[in-house]
């Protein structure tokens, strides 16, 4: 993947006659948003000990991404989690939605496994119809609800919280196992699964993601005429 260019595309975008029309980029007071700023680019020896630290091999795309474009900032939604080395070690940081560090090297479960896993889950949700009493309902669905905060933690094993996407959605990067590379998306806070973004067999990789963000805020940017 060639990055060349694309952190002066991004620059540009911040002084577009309409750039303020990109979702993310400000808020509707100005204050907030990543104003299409980028993080400075990481070294080669910065990858790389972040890398061993947290036990994993970074996806070519978003490793060349660290290295030739930033270590986070302007993106998709409210922009791309930064990578930077803190007091506890090198921590993906800026996102809503949580996630555990720890757990990078885990690797992430096939597409098919991980769907089947939630819709046994999803059809374990307690109806209160089936309850007697609202107390006992109230008490299995506490338990159901914990259980599937346990099943996303298990679900994101592997993988980056990469950027929140706004109502809670947040785009995931998969660093380990059968996925790597790839996107997914979770739209739990919608009603909606966490699911691999992009066509059955067609994946979105980090740097197609990012590539298709850079382009729509481009178009979005751009004076009308």
């Amino acid at each position: 993947m060639n990055w060349s260019g694309v952190r002066k595309r991004v620059a540009e975008l911040a002084r577009a006659d309409r750039a303020r029309q990109v979702f993310g980029a400000w808020d509707r007071y100005g204050a907030r948003g990543h104003h299409f700023r980028l993080a400075d680019p990481l070294s080669e020896s910065d990858v790389s000990e972040a890398e061993a630290q947290r036990g994993v091999l970074l996806p070519e795309d978003y490793r060349g991404f660290l290295l030739e474009v930033g270590a986070g900032g302007a993106g998709p939604g409210y922009g791309v989690s930064s990578l930077s080395r803190s007091d506890a070690g090198w921590l993906w940081t800026e996102v809503d939605g949580g996630m555990s560090h720890d757990r990078l090297r885990v690797p992430f479960s096939a597409a098919e496994e991980s769907a089947r896993v939630q819709a046994e889950h999803s059809a374990k949700e307690p109806v209160e119809s089936a309850f007697a009493v609202e107390d006992a309902f109230r008490e299995a669905y506490r338990a159901w609800l914990e259980e599937d905060e346990a099943l996303f933690d298990w679900s994101t094993s592997g993988a980056v919280n990469l950027s929140h996407e706004g109502c809670g959605y947040c785009s995931w990067l998969v660093v380990s196992g059968p996925e790597r590379g790839r996107m997914w998306l979770d739209e739990r806070a919608g009603d909606g699964t966490f699911h691999p973004l992009g066509a059955p067999h067609v994946p979105v990789e980090f740097a197609g993601w990012y590539l298709d963000w850079v382009e729509t805020s481009e178009a979005a940017a751009r004076r009308h005429r």
